[in-house]
């Protein structure tokens, strides 16, 4: 019998999707699943939930729920993680503070000045996190979905390198799947190889049947209905010639072409069709609405007497039967340290690349080299992600500044003097999140 424990298994729908979809392989249909949050509340709401999924499915599975990392941790085949350091009240300064300098966030929760003073507060808990695997757990598959993904996965990979830790998005499949949508391809019928940096990755190709679909996608970008789906991420393709991965709202921070004017954002990022076209705040507002919400959410999902158990398309619950459930070979694409996979982006950057997952672990594979439009692009944000690791890790406050001084909007918008300013009002904001940092008082 194998166990699998969540990190952080509060996070209602994450957790119950994950759980629902490792219960179908057979192989590990009888595991035990630990759920360890430090949220009693939202801890018993989702322990509800994993026991009426197992009653359903008329599985063998037993479900156990704790505070105490430790105990989830003892003994663990495969470890998920999906927690959030600190709540909304803390975070929601990551967006507020940039706002009064002219910085527009749509997410903030994967890079820039918002990112970045997210992965300070949060790379010291993963740290402690990986300790604890290593002393509980050490053979286990670790599988982060906690953001900032790139950022935690390069703080992690270096740390602690024999821990099998890799960071898992869902937008890779996602997009995918919505292309094949626009050009009316069955997603079964499509291939491709993306690579590049969370959130940053794009499709170098993308075939229909072996065949270059791009040309499908640019002619289906001519309906209007599909252009204002992703306005963005389609500008963005029609003028650096390939799709990435992330949703126009997040990838409208990411870079310095739509958010700088207030122009800008009316025409790109507000009237978008999409779930997310980028309009500011957009997770902010999310949050503080769930925050009313999530109980009435979660007991209306409890009482539910029919509840889809059909696996979902999430890599967790793959890549686990490969390496710890039937050995069944699995493909996704993982973040991992750069260490010969794209060879014009940083060594040792955390990239995003296909990996094979197997009985004998993770193992990532080459890529060759980026496009050179989109090494421009990525390198950059590759880069300003390794200095502010750095940061957070030795408690060096100089080398987050100029992490921040590079991001591409946050340098099209503010000049140096603004930065530091900026960058200093969200340290006093974040002082009591952020024990490594010594100079805060």
């Amino acid at each position: 019998m194998k166990k699998i424990t969540f990190i952080g298994a509060g996070s209602f729908g994450f957790t119950r999707t994950l759980v629902k979809d490792i219960l179908t392989f057979p192989a590990l249909s009888d595991c035990t699943i630990a759920l360890m949050d430090i949220d009693e509340e939202r801890l018993s709401a989702i322990t509800k939930a994993v026991t009426k999924i197992i009653e359903k499915g008329k599985y063998q599975a037993k479900v156990i729920s704790t505070t105490n990392r430790a105990e989830a941790l003892e003994g663990a085949d495969g470890v998920v993680c999906t927690i959030l350091a600190g709540g909304v009240n803390v975070w929601r300064h990551d967006i507020e503070i940039p706002k009064k300098y002219g910085v527009d966030i749509n997410v903030g929760d994967t890079r820039g000045p918002s990112g970045i003073f997210r992965a300070l507060r949060t790379i010291p808990v993963m740290l402690e996190i990986c300790k604890d695997i290593e002393k509980y757990c050490p053979d286990a598959v670790f599988l982060n979905y906690t953001n900032p993904m790139a950022m935690l996965c390069r703080a992690m990979q270096g740390q602690f390198e024999k821990i099998k830790v890799t960071g898992l998005c869902h937008s890779v499949q996602g997009t995918a799947e919505m292309l094949a949508r626009w050009i009316g391809a069955p997603v079964s019928e499509i291939t491709y190889l993306c690579a590049g940096i969370n959130h940053q990755a794009f499709y170098l190709d993308y075939k229909w049947n072996g065949q270059d679909a791009y040309p499908l996608i640019r002619e289906a970008m001519k309906k209007t209905e599909i252009y204002n789906e992703e306005i963005v991420r389609n500008e963005m393709f029609l003028n650096l010639d390939y799709y990435v991965t992330e949703s126009s709202g997040h990838n409208s921070e990411y870079n310095a072409w739509f958010r700088k004017r207030t122009d800008l954002i009316e025409k790109y990022c507000i009237n978008g069709t999409g779930w997310n076209p980028g309009k500011y705040g957009y997770i902010l507002d999310e949050y503080l609405r769930r925050e009313d919400s999530w109980k009435d959410e979660i007991n209306e999902w409890l009482q539910k007497d029919d509840i889809d158990l059909t696996r979902g398309h999430e890599y967790a619950a793959y890549i686990f039967n490969a390496t710890i459930g039937d050995g069944s070979l699995y493909e996704f694409n993982g973040n991992v340290r750069n260490f010969g996979l794209i060879d014009n982006l940083p060594l040792g950057c955390c990239v995003e690349v296909p990996v094979l997952a197997s009985k004998r672990g993770l193992d990532p594979m080459h890529v060759g080299s980026l496009p050179e439009q989109l090494a421009i692009l990525v390198n950059t944000s590759a880069r300003c992600e390794e200095l502010a690791v750095e940061g957070a890790i030795t408690g060096d406050p100089r080398k987050v500044f100029h992490a921040v001084c590079f991001d591409p909007l946050t340098s099209a918008v503010l000049s140096l003097s603004e930065i530091k300013q900026m960058v200093d009002e969200m340290f006093e904001a974040n002082k009591d999140y952020l024990p490594q940092f010594k100079h805060i008082k």
